[in-house]
């Protein structure tokens, strides 16, 4: 692994953003690691040149492994429904750079305690609700049979056969077909709004001075089934809610988005096994992607 003082990358982005002073002066002394994700994508704060000023975060995308352009093109839409994102003070998306206002560390996810999450919780929903009614088709990818095929198809690739040893039979392969094929049916017939994909508590984050959550990790966002960043939300693989949590959270959700025209179910019982269904998929996937 190369230090700081050998890496490349980061020489080249404390040039970058030496070159924005006149617009965004830093002190490039102070920058720092500030958080990393599950790609080549890299994070770093930077303390402000004046006291009192804002800290930004500098994302390292480095191409051609990361693309810049989804996450500036979802902050984009997010922000026009509403919805907490930070914003993009500057760009270069030939090199990968973006500067960012900085949410903080405060993740929902240190916060979760028990009088803490039901607030937050009802805020994120509200958020949520915000984003898929602001929906139209065409905006990002769509979250067809194809990508949620190949979503599925880590279970069995990654998770049963490189993490566990297993190699299915054929008796094992058809069964898991059969299954697949109803996830597929049921997700696929669900109403499609914008999906984030990975709405959960550690890319929620407590702000002060501006709606909660404030929401992270949104490049890979698509148009897809109205339950899914429900599922990423109530199901989250970091935290454990009781089920009657997840229902009256799951009902308000449903209330809200019936009022607001959402393509849900007209009735809660077909919406929560909607949402079954869903949270089955979700979860075989994160399993495939995290062996």
């Amino acid at each position: 692994m190369k230090s700081v003082a050998e890496d490349a990358r980061l020489a080249e982005l404390r040039a970058w953003l030496a070159s924005l002073a006149a617009a965004h002066p830093l002190a490039l002394d102070t920058i720092r690691p500030a958080s990393d994700d599950a790609s080549f994508r890299r994070y770093f704060r930077i303390d402000a040149a004046s006291a009192g000023a804002p800290s930004l975060v500098a994302m390292d995308a480095p191409p051609p492994m990361e693309d810049c352009r989804p996450f500036v093109h979802a902050a984009r839409v997010f922000a026009d429904a509403g919805v907490s994102v930070p914003a993009v003070r500057a760009a270069d998306l030939e090199r990968g750079f973006l500067l960012l206002d900085d949410f903080g560390s405060v993740t929902y996810l240190s916060r979760l305690d028990a009088g803490q999450a039901d607030p937050l919780y009802r805020d994120a929903i509200a958020a949520l609700l915000a984003l898929q009614s602001a929906s139209r088709p065409g905006d990002f990818p769509d979250y067809d049979r194809a990508l949620l095929e190949r979503e599925l198809q880590l279970y069995p690739d990654w998770y049963l056969s490189r993490h566990r040893g297993v190699q299915p039979d054929a008796a094992v392969r058809a069964t898991l077909a059969a299954a697949f094929e109803r996830l597929l049916a049921n997700n696929l017939s669900q109403g499609r709004v914008h999906v984030h994909r990975d709405y959960h508590s550690r890319n929620l984050m407590v702000l002060e001075g501006r709606a909660n959550p404030g929401i992270l990790d949104f490049q890979d966002a698509v148009y897809g089934p109205v339950t899914y960043d429900l599922v990423s939300l109530l199901r989250d693989a970091y935290v454990a809610w009781p089920e009657a949590q997840q229902i009256d959270w799951a009902a308000r959700y449903w209330d809200d988005a019936r009022r607001r025209g959402l393509p849900v179910a007209a009735d809660f019982a077909d919406f929560y096994r909607d949402f079954e269904w869903m949270g089955l998929q979700r979860h075989l996937k994160v399993l495939g992607i995290f062996a």
